[in-house]
């Protein structure tokens, strides 16, 4: 037990197995957390940078308090002042008193003895007592009881990424609807299409944004899904999946408290042992969010490309000019917002690497990285989310279309031909877009002169309507139409 008594008026002292250290009187915290401050200086981040961790931490300190009163194990008056200190952590106080290191040894127990420290602390203060009194209140014995490191923190970091991807998810919603928006604006504008680079057969603006927000939909639902691996929790588990040390009722009590304040569908794992080692799904929502990443970096490479120029590039589309883009080139201005988006794509491909990595690390009845896998993955929910935020608010929402370059480029376009392929065939339509090149005759002219098709079946076959699929050829094609139309 750790034991605390005064040194000077501006500290205190406090004692674990390996001898005794001053701590700040106004801290929250205690030796554990002091130690592991000296131990892992490493990425300067403390865990509050990512406040659904904290806020999962003391949701499953609170569930434990109620799962051990109801059992009998935990004084009544000791699990009241802990259940209630833990709300208040939940509420959002005493953030700034986790400061453990997001990188740290020891699978994730300093970072438990931080939560069990302040929510320690927090109780001793609203019972009058002075912070470190642990003979009246112990953060080992009384909020760390029937619990280990290695069930509270997988389960923590599970809470807290749930918590966490529901604004991702609130995110890519609005965003997928910014592109369904620019869908239905640009539902009438023909463009060139491309394959490979290469000019290929017409389209509209309209089905290339609708793309886009297709894509996101499917992200939607596949993190959606793979979240919901995160559901299986090892509360009960203690060191190796064992449960040494627990009443035999802790678990079903703990867990029935922990859905309650959680408001979430969490189950208990089936077998602890494998649970307490096995980090899969971890890698699982990793990998997911990479896909929705890097095809989110995909849709920004496009959006660069269709704004390049203004003269000698595509320009089709408009980004909104959110800065100067130059300090030599006066006038220029850079397709900043997806710049930054690609960036945070990369981040998240390198951080999923590294939780695969950990994810294999681990070794026999506990994997002691994850640490950096909680990190990995707040860090990518978190700029994901807020590179998503930036993209639909300070450049989709913005995009215009050049029409009138669009037009002329589908105009000028010999790619028009491959609709005339079923009618002339194929040789004959190689032949004539040839020519067309060739010459810069209009393919429809080619085609009549030749005595192919009449000037009635050509200019039906090469209507903008039929070209994009706006007059329905096949079921297959979506679509879109403007509100108006609907």
């Amino acid at each position: 037990m750790h034991m605390a008594q005064e040194a000077t008026s501006g500290t205190r002292i406090e004692t674990d197995s390996l001898g005794s250290m001053e701590i700040p009187a106004g801290a929250y915290w205690g030796i554990h957390t002091a130690r592991a401050a000296e131990n892992f200086p490493i990425s300067t981040r403390p865990i509050s940078v990512y406040p659904d961790l904290v806020v999962a931490l003391a949701m499953v300190k609170q569930a434990s308090a109620r799962a051990n009163r109801d059992i009998g194990v935990l004084d009544p008056v000791k699990a009241d002042l802990i259940d209630r200190a833990a709300q208040r952590v939940i509420d959002g106080e005493f953030h700034a008193q986790f400061r453990v290191d997001v990188i740290q040894g020891g699978a994730g127990t300093s970072t438990n003895m931080n939560a069990n420290e302040v929510i320690t602390n927090v109780a001793l203060e609203m019972a009058g007592r002075e912070k470190g009194d642990y003979a009246f209140l112990s953060p080992i014995d009384d909020t760390n009881r029937s619990q280990s490191t290695n069930d509270v923190y997988p389960t923590a970091i599970k809470v807290g990424i749930m918590l966490t991807m529901r604004s991702l998810l609130d995110e890519l919603a609005l965003l997928r609807e910014s592109f369904m928006n620019k869908a239905v604006e640009f539902h009438d504008v023909l463009k060139v299409g491309r394959t490979q680079m290469q000019d290929a057969v017409p389209m509209t603006l309209g089905q290339e944004f609708h793309g886009f927000a297709t894509s996101l939909m499917q992200d939607h639902r596949r993190l959606t899904e793979n979240v919901n691996l995160l559901r299986e929790i090892n509360m009960g588990a203690t060191a190796i999946g064992t449960g040494i040390t627990t009443h035999p009722d802790y678990a079903a009590r703990v867990l029935h408290h922990l859905r309650k304040v959680s408001g979430m569908d969490l189950a208990t794992a089936q077998d602890l042992v494998e649970a307490t080692s096995d980090t899969g799904a971890f890698m699982s929502v990793s990998s997911t969010l990479k896909r929705n990443a890097i095809k989110l970096s995909k849709i920004c490479n496009d959006l660069r490309l269709l704004s390049s120029g203004p003269q000698a590039g595509f320009g089709e589309i408009n980004l909104p000019a959110r800065q100067a883009g130059s300090s030599i080139m006066p006038g220029k201005v850079n397709p900043v917002i997806p710049e930054v988006v690609n960036q945070v794509a990369f981040a998240v491909a390198g951080a999923d690497l590294t939780v695969t990595m950990a994810v294999e690390s681990g070794q026999l009845q506990l994997n002691a990285f994850e640490p950096v896998i909680a990190h990995s993955i707040f860090q990518s929910i978190t700029w994901m989310r807020q590179a998503m935020w930036t993209l639909r608010v300070n450049c989709v929402d913005g995009i215009t279309a050049n029409r009138e370059r669009l037009g002329a480029m589908v105009g000028a376009s010999v790619g028009v031909i491959t609709a005339l392929t079923p009618f002339i065939g194929y040789a004959a339509a190689a032949a004539l877009a040839k020519t067309a090149l060739l010459t810069g005759h209009n393919v429809a002219d080619l085609v009549v002169e030749g005595g192919l098709m009449s000037r009635a079946d050509v200019t039906k076959q090469l209507s903008p309507a039929r070209l994009s699929g706006l007059e329905a050829i096949t079921a297959a094609i979506t679509i879109i139409v403007a509100p108006e139309d609907i």
